[in-house]
C-alpha cells in the first residue's frame, strides 16, 4: 500500500521482517569476525538509531556503543558537504571501530568520517551500513557489513527521513 510523506507518495519496498532478518545475519558475522575483540560501535545520527539498535541487540561480545552526529541530506539529495563529528566523547586510538550507519549513498559523510577517525589511531575501522547504494557512490569506501544493495533511488522509513519525517515507519519504502 503506498504511503505519503510529506508531498511525496512511497511505495513499499522492504518489509520489516525482511529488514529484521537481515540484521540478524549481519549480528552474526559481526560476533563471529570480532569474538575475540571487543568492538567499539559508533552510531551516526540520526537515520542509524534504529538500525544501530536492532543490531546491537544482536551483539553478544564485551562491546560499547557510542552516537555521534554529522550531516549531509537536505530533502531528498546530499548537499555534499559534511559538518564535523559531534559528540565523539571517549577516546578510540587502539580500538577495532564499527560505524554503524543507516545509508552509505554518495560516501560523502562516510569519507569525511572516516578521515577525522583515523586521526584518532585506532586498531581498525569497520562499516556497518543498512542500505548502500552502489550506483550513487563517489569514494572509494568499503562497506564491510550490508544490509541491502539497492538501486539509486530515494527511500524512507526505519530510520531514513525526508526531511525528518518517516523514520518512525517500521518497513522501508521507495519514493513513486
Amino acid at each position: 500500500m503506498e504511503i505519503t510523506v510529506k508531498d511525496k507518495r512511497f511505495k513499499p519496498y522492504l518489509t520489516h521482517q525482511q529488514i529484521d532478518e537481515r540484521i540478524k545475519e549481519l549480528g552474526k558475522q559481526i560476533n563471529e569476525d570480532y569474538k575475540a575483540e571487543e568492538p567499539l560501535f559508533i552510531a551516526i545520527l540520526n537515520g542509524s538509531f534504529m538500525f544501530a539498535s536492532h543490531l546491537y541487540q544482536q551483539i553478544n561480545l564485551p562491546s560499547q556503543i557510542t552516537f555521534v552526529k554529522v550531516a549531509s541530506y537536505s530533502g531528498t539529495s546530499s548537499t555534499g558537504k559534511v559538518t564535523s563529528i559531534i559528540g565523539l566523547d571517549m577516546p578510540i586510538a587502539g580500538k577495532h571501530i564499527i560505524l554503524v550507519e543507516d545509508i552509505v549513498d554518495t560516501g560523502n559523510t562516510m569519507n569525511e568520517l572516516l578521515k577525522q577517525l583515523h586521526e584518532h589511531q585506532p586498531a581498525s575501522i569497520k562499516i556497518a551500513s543498512l542500505i548502500q547504494k552502489p550506483e550513487a557512490l563517489k569514494h572509494p569506501i568499503t562497506v564491510d557489513y550490508i544490509g541491502f544493495k539497492i538501486p539509486n533511488e530515494f527511500i524512507v522509513g526505519f530510520g531514513l527521513d525526508y526531511d525528518g519525517y518517516g523514520r518512525n515507519l517500521p518497513d522501508i519504502y521507495q519514493v513513486v
